[in-house]
């Protein structure tokens, strides 16, 4: 008690735990664009419900991976050596985990791809997806992504009580987020696409991440930002060209 009462009196930990809630917010962005995107496969009924499951499957198992410590520490030793490169549990973690990303956006893209029209592009109408195979699909995702976020945070700070209040809110902040997310990705059938391009890149990053290739998260989120931003001057052009057409006699 007289610990976390020191914690509570001291700014460092108070920045510390700002500091860990922005960066656990933007690594879960890639977890909260999957579940979106899956979760809009399913009928309108299970969306939000499914949003919330996989989300607070993520909360649970980032907190089991915080009460391990020691455990995640021995996931970033050396495992064994292939080709003279020594590898990890969590560089075969990460390794597996973006393969399944990779296929998954690349059948997700075919399928948008492949699309009669815009209207049958969008995600509601693709090939429907059970709430069990979602959540199963959801499950595997949150273990890669959980394993990566809570080694960065046992890296930023030594402190439990903070590591779990920053992943508790962090969590809190993607489910009031997930919904307006996924019902904007729905209505957009070109940001679907980026948002998948989007995962494409995540997962092609974190096979170069546990082949030792680390790529700086700075960079990837900039250019997502950046795709972001140009999509959206086109949502606002594709806009003001419909408002003209309705004008005129």
């Amino acid at each position: 008690m007289d610990s976390l009462l020191a914690l509570v009196a001291d700014p460092a930990a108070w920045a510390a735990l700002v500091t860990l809630i922005v960066m656990e917010v933007v690594l879960g962005i890639d977890n909260l664009i999957f579940i979106s995107i899956l979760s809009n496969r399913l009928p309108e009924a299970h969306r939000a419900r499914t949003q919330r499951i996989g989300l607070l499957l993520a909360l649970v198992m980032r907190l089991v991976l915080l009460s391990t410590i020691a455990w995640i520490a021995k996931l970033t030793s050396v495992a064994f050596e292939l080709f003279g490169h020594g590898f990890s549990w969590r560089d075969l973690i990460l390794v597996a985990g973006g393969l399944f990303l990779v296929w998954k956006a690349t059948s997700e893209i075919r399928q948008h791809v492949t699309a009669d029209d815009e209207a049958a592009a969008s995600v509601s109408s693709t090939v429907p997806l059970s709430v069990a195979a979602a959540i199963g699909q959801i499950i595997v995702l949150d273990l890669v992504f959980s394993v990566d976020s809570i080694i960065t945070a046992v890296g930023m700070t030594e402190h439990l009580p903070i590591m779990f209040a920053a992943v508790i809110v962090s969590i809190m902040v993607m489910l009031f987020a997930a919904p307006p997310l996924a019902r904007f990705i729905d209505r957009n059938p070109t940001i679907v696409m980026l948002a998948l391009s989007f995962l494409l890149v995540i997962g092609v990053t974190l096979i170069a991440d546990g082949f030792g290739s680390h790529v700086p998260k700075a960079y990837i989120y900039a250019a997502m930002a950046f795709s972001a931003f140009v999509e959206s001057m086109n949502m606002l052009a594709r806009r003001a060209k419909r408002q003209r057409a309705a004008s005129r006699p």
